[in-house]
């Protein structure tokens, strides 16, 4: 009997294979959207991620057994992105990733109530998360959930802005 409840969790070493499959899959719908060696150069870095030892926490969404989300908290701007300036010392989400056949089911919602929760175990006040105009679905994702932006913190890459998004953790509807 399946009961289709996602069921979240800290990752294990052997699940980095399917992870970094699940992050391809989910990311590269922007691969038409960025140039060749931009994206190639995103690709790398999503993939170097699920090996590194900067995060603090390594999610994964499952329904019934089967990884169909993931993501990464950080507890810095220095760790998450190696950018002291951006003076972020509360967590980050970073790599938020949801199986292209599993999306609309709330496991992103989910996975981000987690990392809210253990962001406020720490003594956090604030949650954070950098995204881009080409993510238009996850903006209002993260919108619907309570982030607001947060420009101050929005990081310049090139021309292009990556926006920076912050909840506000006690006041957050999504911890309720």
């Amino acid at each position: 009997m399946s009961t289709n409840r996602i069921r979240i969790r800290e990752a294990r070493t052997e699940d980095r294979e399917v992870i970094r499959q699940l992050l391809i899959d989910a990311y590269s719908q922007y691969e038409a959207v960025l140039p060749p060696e931009g994206w190639q150069q995103y690709r790398d870095n999503i993939l170097a991620s699920v090996d590194g030892d900067a995060p603090s926490a390594r999610l994964i969404a499952e329904i019934n057994g089967e990884i169909v989300g993931s993501s990464l908290l950080f507890l810095s701007s220095q760790v998450a992105y190696g950018l002291p300036e951006l003076d972020i010392h509360t967590p980050i989400i970073r790599l938020l990733a949801v199986s292209p056949q599993a999306r609309g089911k709330g496991i992103a919602t989910e996975l981000i109530k987690e990392s809210a929760r253990r962001a406020l175990e720490l003594g956090a006040s604030t949650l954070h998360l950098h995204t881009s105009d080409m993510m238009e679905s996850a903006v209002k994702l993260y919108e619907r959930l309570g982030f607001e932006r947060a420009f101050d913190k929005d990081i310049l890459k090139g021309e292009n802005v990556v926006k920076s998004y912050r909840l506000q953790l006690k006041e957050a509807a999504i911890l309720q």
